[in-house]
């Protein structure tokens, strides 16, 4: 009896998929610039695991004295991932119009960007057992809590100074529209009209305090975050379409899927802070 593969059997029954990287197809999707993606998993259960190390102290010692063996902690970060879909219903001929194709890819690319923006900073943690979806950012216990930043940018400073004294290297400021309208406004001084960040007509890249910014509708109104890529590892998966003729076969219709499987998580979470922008008076 011959056996039942691919190449002999109905295109539905082997679907294709394409696969495209993810910093090709979706290159604003925040998880891509604001962690260190160290690898790609598929499936709910498999874990990511990410070994680090908590280093011992070093200590001076006298000429020929025996030095004390050090004792650092060899430790690992899991991080569970969960994936992002969507799935497309249309008529064969609305299918066939011309652009038809380039626009609901294009839309779908935005879904899932924007999903997976709104995950990575602010989804609620799992309810225990549960793992996935993974706590965002600003959810995840450990992170330093900087308060308000109000007139001006000292209590930003003074966060940033606490997060390079936990070791950190600050590597982004993460903000939304209106947390950043809000730093535009505050002024040099007491009945001045200027700008403490500048008049902004000329600014080719968002910057504060020496760190790129990115501004984001995925946070809440007047919230930020300070991260550093290199205390923020993920996971982050091929980004995967399919069409299928044969799914809506009775109604004349195309299928048309994506998905896109990420996950995150904090290895130091202390070298990262979250902090609100008081408006202006």
């Amino acid at each position: 009896m011959a056996s039942i593969t691919t190449t002999d059997s109905a295109a539905s029954w082997r679907p294709d998929i394409a696969a495209f990287a993810p910093s090709d197809v979706i290159p604003d999707a925040i998880i891509l610039s604001a962690a260190t993606v160290a690898g790609s998993i598929e499936g709910d259960a498999p874990m990511l695991r990410v070994p680090y190390v908590d280093d011992d102290t070093a200590a001076f010692i006298a000429e020929g004295d025996e030095i004390p063996e050090g004792d650092p902690d060899l430790s690992e970060v899991l991080v569970a991932t969960a994936k992002i879909s969507q799935l497309l219903r249309l008529s064969r001929e609305q299918f066939e119009q011309e652009g038809t194709a380039q626009e609901l890819g294009d839309s779908v690319r935005r879904a899932i960007v924007k999903k997976a923006n709104i995950a990575f900073l602010t989804q609620p943690a799992p309810t225990s057992p549960a793992v996935t979806p993974p706590a965002g950012l600003l959810n995840v216990a450990g992170i330093v809590n900087g308060g308000a930043v109000a007139t001006h940018l000292d209590a930003l400073i003074d966060v940033i100074a606490t997060l390079e004294s936990n070791g950190g290297a600050p590597t982004g400021i993460i903000l939304d529209p209106v947390a950043w309208a809000r730093l535009r406004k505050f002024k040099t001084g007491t009945g001045s009209a200027a700008s403490l960040l500048g008049a902004g007509t000329m600014d080719s890249t968002r910057m504060l305090l020496d760190l790129p910014v990115t501004v984001t509708p995925a946070l809440a109104a007047g919230t930020g975050l300070i991260v550093d890529s290199a205390a923020t590892v993920a996971a982050a998966g091929q980004v995967q379409v399919a069409q299928s003729t044969d799914a809506y076969f009775s109604s004349d219709s195309i299928a048309l899927r994506a998905t896109w499987r990420i996950g995150w998580n904090l290895v130091r979470p202390n070298r990262l802070a979250k902090f609100t922008v008081t408006a202006p008076a």
